[in-house]
C-alpha cells in the first residue's frame, strides 16, 4: 500500500513525464509556419500584441514579458477589455499574437474581427487546426493532440506548458535573428542579480584622484600616508602614467625589516594582475578569487593605470 508520500511523487512525475512527451512532439512537429511567425515577428514596424483569455492569458503576459525583455517591443492586451476600447492601442503596423487552445474562445472574436478589417497580422497558438481563429490567422500555430495531464482531463494543464515554451522558442528564434548580445539584455534588465552580472568594470571602478597612486620612488612614508588617506588598503605603484606594481597590507609585513627607509618601487608586488575597463565585473570577481586578492588595477593595452576595483564593492554591487 502506498503512502501518501509516494502517491504524491509518482503523480508528480506522471505530470512532468507526460508535458515532457509533449514537448518533443511539438518540437518534433515544428515546420514552416513556425519560421513564417518568427519572420512575421521581424518584420513588424510596432508592436508585438499578445492577448488571451482565462489560462491563455496567463501564459500570454508571460510571453509578451519575455519578448519585451529581449529586444522586442511587445504588451498584453486583455481579450475581453480589448472589446470595450482597448483596441484602439492596436495600430495597423502592429502584429496580434492570440492564444486560445479552441481557436473558439468567444472573447477573441473581436479582436479576430479587428486585424481582419484593419490588415494586422495575425499569429495565432491554438490546439485546432480547423477552428475558427485557425483559418482566419496568417500563420497558425497548431499544439498537438495531446491530452491535458490533469486528473480529470479538462485543466488546462500540458496545453499552457506547450503555449507557454511555444512562446519562448519564438523569443528565443527571434533574439537570434536580431543578433540579441548580452550588452542588449542588459539594457532591458538594469536591476537585480541579472543586472549585476553585466556591469562593465568600468561602471564600479575608482578613477581620477580617488586613486592611491605612488611614483616609483616615493618614499615608504608617502606611500603609507597614500594607504591610509584613500582606505583601500593598497597603493598603486607607477612610472609616468604605466603600472609598475602594487602595494598592498601584505607587502607591508613582508618588507618590514627596514621598511621606512625602502622606495615604493623595491616594496611593490611586480606584475600584478590586472583588468580591463570593458571585461565584465562578473570576469574580474572570477580573477580575484582565483589569486586571492581583493583589488585588481584597471590598465589600458599600453599599461597604463585606467582605474581600480575591489571585490568589496563588486560584492556589495550584487555580483556572486
Amino acid at each position: 500500500m502506498t503512502t501518501l508520500h509516494e502517491d504524491a511523487i509518482a503523480a508528480g512525475r506522471t505530470v512532468l513525464t507526460a508535458e515532457a512527451d509533449a514537448l518533443r512532439i511539438m518540437a518534433d512537429a515544428l515546420d514552416q509556419r513556425f519560421a513564417a511567425a518568427v519572420q512575421m515577428i521581424m518584420g513588424t514596424r510596432g508592436r508585438l500584441v499578445v492577448a488571451g483569455i482565462g489560462k491563455s492569458g496567463h501564459v500570454g503576459r508571460k510571453i509578451a514579458a519575455t519578448f519585451a525583455s529581449t529586444g522586442t517591443p511587445a504588451y498584453f492586451v486583455h481579450a475581453a477589455e480589448a472589446s470595450h476600447g482597448d483596441m484602439g492601442m492596436i495600430v495597423p503596423e502592429d502584429t496580434c499574437l492570440l492564444l486560445s487552445k479552441s481557436g473558439e474562445t468567444n472573447e477573441l472574436s473581436d479582436l479576430v474581427s479587428y486585424t481582419r478589417r484593419f490588415g494586422i497580422r495575425l499569429i495565432s497558438v491554438t490546439g485546432n487546426a480547423e477552428s475558427t481563429l485557425a483559418q482566419k490567422s496568417d500563420v497558425a500555430l497548431i499544439l498537438p493532440d495531446v491530452p491535458e495531464v490533469c486528473a480529470i482531463g479538462m485543466a488546462p494543464t500540458t496545453s499552457t506548458t506547450l503555449s507557454l515554451a511555444l512562446g519562448d522558442a519564438l523569443a528565443v528564434a527571434v533574439m537570434r535573428q536580431k543578433g540579441f548580445d548580452p550588452a542588449s539584455f542588459h539594457m532591458f534588465h538594469p536591476g537585480g542579480k541579472l543586472g549585476a552580472q553585466f556591469l562593465r568594470v568600468a561602471e564600479l571602478m575608482y578613477r581620477g584622484d580617488a586613486l592611491p597612486l605612488v611614483g616609483e620612488d616615493a618614499p615608504m612614508t608617502d606611500v603609507l600616508m597614500r594607504m591610509t588617506g584613500t582606505g583601500y588598503g593598497v597603493a598603486i605603484v607607477i612610472r609616468g602614467e604605466t603600472l609598475c606594481g602594487i602595494i598592498t597590507d601584505g607587502d607591508l609585513r613582508r618588507n618590514m625589516d627596514g621598511l621606512m627607509a625602502r622606495r615604493a618601487g623595491e616594496v611593490a608586488t611586480r606584475n600584478p594582475k590586472t583588468i580591463g575597463a570593458d571585461a565584465l565585473v562578473s570576469e574580474a570577481v572570477m580573477v580575484m578569487n582565483g589569486n586571492k586578492v581583493n583589488a585588481l588595477c584597471v590598465v589600458d593595452k599600453a599599461a597604463r593605470v585606467l582605474g581600480m576595483i575591489r571585490l568589496h564593492d563588486c560584492l556589495r554591487a550584487g555580483v556572486l
